[in-house]
């Protein structure tokens, strides 16, 4: 053999299903009775299968405003009148039947705190439960072909020996002399009171169909799962009262046959169901409960009692078991009693129970979770990891799951209304439960010999016995007697009694029945000499018969020492391919996982991609409204120097209509001094005239046109501001000639005074791009104003920009004064507001004639009032620096001062 191969664990082939048959995990609901009579009721059994839930009072309602009822379906319901018999016969003694038969199986109860599990599981005193039941049931069937202590014996390893008649012996003696306890002389032990009469004699079961041709053992081993610890129960730790040493955990071990076990775990072999409970009941005092709020003995572990039955054939007489390993089969039966889920708001637990509470929480989360991802495996054919290793509880029953043999869950609940919550809980995990399936153990292989083995070998000991009986013979087969049977059929000596000294008659005839008996003691001698000669012979045949064999077997043994040299190299090559079937599988997940940021890199460019377009049809369509915008500002600008030009021509021509007017009154003044100069005794010439005539409507009109022309109109696309009327002086009708000219003044911006001010422009501002800007000289431009900035200014203003409800940007010129305060800082009061924005009118209403509003009865409607030439008809004249009223400011449009 390689020496490398010592070091190296060997690869064990992947392990089989057991059948590809499959049977979904069993479920039964057991509802506890009310403990109150006046209490509300959460549950109601429908049928023998289903039961429906009724949210209590005052619970959360829907959407709809109405309580909510849900079913629940399950292979069997058991109501509060339910007997333990009938729960046993329902769920615990299939498995039973199962066990004997060489099947595993696994029960376990599950159910909120408080909800009855560890009195289904184990009962009490008259009302056993389902384990005691069980113990009683395995005893009852297999109570007469059991074997005797010590024959079959339990290695470490999860495996189970068989030791023949003489070294069992030997192992009783040792444990009786070691054991201080000395033994009861009665076979029943005295009980514990509490369980002394779990079970009624008329309430005992038994199997049928037990094979008959085979010796039984039984074995019981008892755990905890406390915080995720393995303690094993029946552990006798040596107590030391001053310092006690605190129990050991176990750990989990998987053995030859990919089989979860405790490593370490005491089995204690029993021959009676009362042995049997007693030594689980040992363990229960062990076991961590304590007292909450809502359990008065809360278990604070899940418990497991695990029942093994190791059975094997009898030989080809029915007399001896058979010493081969491979022929014994071992079944074990699990039953569990998990610890029931709480809160710890309902609980009242502090401090280590606290702890205890989570882990328990956690542990049954992990079984939901196993169970989830086994449905999903089962429903949708994928492959995910069942995470058995998370808890310690999932692991150690992973076999049964994966095919092991039967499982079953009995769901206690209580149908008080404080635990309708975490029963819903409890009802969909049972639901989601029985959707699970589990392949379907096999069944054992059958030995091959003959049926019916022991009893014909009891009734072969029988009838030779009472045939020795009969004809005297040894019926202990002992060797003195045997020795006295041989010398009785030796002839019988004569009487050797000698009444005379000359007696010939009676020494001859002793010596002669002498010599009779040394001739057949010789004879004898001499057959024993030649059966002696042939067994010789014989043993020298069977010695060479068993030389050639042994030749034979080194022979096959070579053979097999190249097979398994093949076996290794085949191994090797299957670890190479595997290694690479990893290797490759590797390599497909990493191209999975790049494909998959591909077609996501994919999509997010997509996504941008189709993102940019409609933003490139969003500017598109801005840019095409911002040429129409620019087609109607470029119309307007083309009218509006139309109309300036046209203003201009009219403005030349009034004043050229003036001058002309203003000579023909020099003239007419000239010709009437000449006339009057020729006349005899002329008047004297009339006074100067310092007021204005008044001027008919045709003169007026004219004087009007450039009024109305010099009137500013809304300008499309521009920001409109408040000015005056320039002040413009009519001509005067004086025959003076000379006109005093008049400087037409318009009225300064609030914002162009003397004061200096402080500009406000947040950097966000938008630049309009017109030709009126407000532009405020003698002005400090802050962005974020400063009580520096403050301190040497006298007026304060703010530019705040905002969308209109048309669209169009609206710029509003916030003015205040800056005011000092007592405590030497500045203050704001602001005391105006000034608007500017944008405003788009259509060029047919520019060109709106002085008819088109005036109806035909002459009165002025609003339409006609607001006609450009209806509002520009009227003159207004005023001096340098006078101040127009309110009305005529606010319509009037500010000039600009350059700065």
């Amino acid at each position: 053999m390689n020496r490398q191969a010592k070091c190296k664990t060997p690869r064990r082939p992947p392990k089989k299903p057991s059948s590809n048959q499959k049977d979904p995990v069993g479920v039964y609901c057991r509802v506890r009775p009310l403990g109150v009579e006046d209490e509300e009721c959460c549950i109601e059994v429908i049928s023998s299968a289903t039961i429906q839930l009724h949210a209590p009072e005052g619970f959360k309602t829907n959407r709809n405003g109405e309580y909510k009822e849900t079913q629940y379906s399950f292979k069997k319901v058991f109501g509060v009148s339910i007997s333990q018999i009938e729960l046993f016969e329902h769920v615990a003694k299939p498995l039973v039947d199962d066990l004997i038969h060489g099947k595993n199986g696994l029960l376990f109860t599950y159910g909120v705190t408080g909800s009855g599990k560890t009195f289904t599981m184990t009962g009490s005193p008259g009302q056993g439960g389902l384990l005691p039941r069980s113990l009683d049931m395995i005893f009852n069937s297999i109570g007469p072909y059991q074997a005797k202590r010590y024959v079959f014996k339990t290695d470490d390893k999860n495996g189970m020996e068989v030791q023949n008649e003489v070294d069992a012996l030997l192992e009783r003696q040792r444990r009786e002399n070691n054991s201080s306890v000395p033994k009861s002389s009665s076979s029943r032990q005295k009980l514990d009171p509490e369980i002394a009469d779990m079970i009624k004699s008329e309430e005992a079961y038994k199997t049928e169909g037990v094979d008959e041709d085979s010796s039984y053992s039984v074995f019981v081993s008892y755990i905890e799962i406390y915080n995720n610890y393995i303690y094993d129960l029946l552990e006798e730790n040596q107590e030391d009262a001053i310092k006690p040493k605190p129990p050991q955990s176990k750990t989990l071990r998987e053995d030859q046959n990919h089989n979860m076990y405790v490593a370490g775990c005491m089995e204690v072999e029993v021959k009676s169901a009362e042995e049997a409970f007693q030594v689980f009941w040992r363990g229960q005092k062990k076991r961590k409960v304590a007292n909450t709020r809502l359990n008065r003995e809360s278990s604070r572990s899940h418990s497991v009692l695990i029942v093994k039955l190791a059975q094997a054939p009898l030989d080809a007489d029915g007399d001896n078991i058979l010493q081969d390993k491979n022929q014994v089969t071992v079944s074990q039966l699990c039953l569990v009693d998990l610890a029931g889920s709480e809160r710890t708001g309902r609980t009242g637990a502090e401090g280590t129970r606290i702890r205890e509470a989570g882990n328990i929480n956690q542990s049954l989360l992990n079984l939901r979770t196993c169970i989830e991802i086994l449905r999903e495996n089962q429903l949708c054919g994928t492959n995910r990891m069942v995470p058995y290793r998370d808890s310690k509880v999932t692991h150690l029953f992973k076999n049964y799951f994966d095919g092991e043999g039967k499982v079953r869950m009995v769901v206690c609940v209580n149908p008080k209304a404080d635990d309708y919550e975490e029963t819903l809980l409890v009802m969909r995990f049972a639901e989601l439960t029985q959707e699970v399936e589990v392949a379907r153990p096999v069944d054992r292989p059958i030995c091959g010999f003959t049926p019916g083995r022991r009893h014909r070998n009891q009734a072969f000991k029988e009838e030779l016995s009472r045939k020795l009986d009969e004809r005297g013979g040894p019926i202990d087969g002992d060797v003195p007697s045997v020795i006295n049977s041989m010398v009785h059929c030796l002839p019988p000596l004569p009487s050797s009694e000698l009444a005379d000294p000359n007696d010939d008659i009676t020494l001859p005839r002793l010596i002669e029945a002498l010599h009779n008996r040394h001739r057949i003691r010789q004879m004898m001698i001499d057959e024993y000499n030649n059966a002696a000669n042939r067994m010789k012979s014989m043993l020298q045949e069977l010695d060479n018969n068993l030389i050639s064999k042994e030749n034979v077997i080194h022979e096959q043994n070579g053979k097999l020492v190249d097979k398994e040299k093949i076996i290794q190299n085949n191994k090797a090559e299957i670890e190479r391919l595997e290694k690479r079937t990893k290797m490759q599988e590797h390599k497909i997940d990493i191209l999975q996982k790049t494909t998959k940021i591909y077609e996501d890199d994919q999509r997010t460019l997509k996504y941008e991609l189709e993102t940019r377009e409609q933003r490139l049809q969003r500017e598109q369509s801005d840019k095409r409204r911002l040429e129409q915008r620019m087609q109607g500002v470029v119309t307007d600008t083309q009218y509006k120097w139309e109309k300036e030009c046209d203003r201009r021509v009219n403005a030349m021509q009034l004043e050229m209509q003036n001058k002309l007017w203003v000579k023909d009154e020099k003239l007419k003044q000239l010709k009437a001094i000449v006339t009057e100069s020729k006349t005899p005794g002329r008047p004297d010439p009339p006074p100067r005239q310092t007021q204005r005539q008044p001027q008919s409507q045709p003169r007026s009109q004219p004087q009007s046109q450039p009024q109305r022309q010099t009137q500013p109109q809304t300008q499309p696309q521009r920001p409109s501001r408040e000015e005056p009327l320039p002040a413009k002086r009519s001509a005067s009708p004086s025959p003076v000639p000379t006109v005093t000219p008049v400087r037409p003044l318009h009225r300064r911006s609030r914002s162009a005074g003397g004061e200096k001010w402080v500009d406000h422009k947040p950097s966000s501002s938008l630049d309009l791009g017109t030709v009126l800007q407000p532009v405020i000289p003698n002005s400090i431009q802050v962005s974020t104003p400063s009580e520096k900035a403050l301190s040497k200014c006298d007026r304060y203003v703010l530019t705040h920009q905002e969308v209109a409800s048309d669209g169009e940007i609206q710029t509003q010129l916030i003015k205040g004064e800056v005011i000092k305060t007592r405590g030497g800082g500045q203050a704001v009061q602001f005391t105006d507001i000034e608007t500017l924005k944008q405003e788009l009118t259509t060029v047919p209403r520019r060109k709106r004639k002085s008819s088109e509003g005036t109806p035909a009865n002459g009165d002025h409607t609003d339409g006609a009032w607001t006609d450009v030439e209806t509002r520009c008809s009227a003159a207004v004249e005023m001096r340098a620096g006078s101040n127009l009223g309110p009305g005529y400011e606010h319509h009037g449009i500010t000039k600009r001062r350059k700065p």
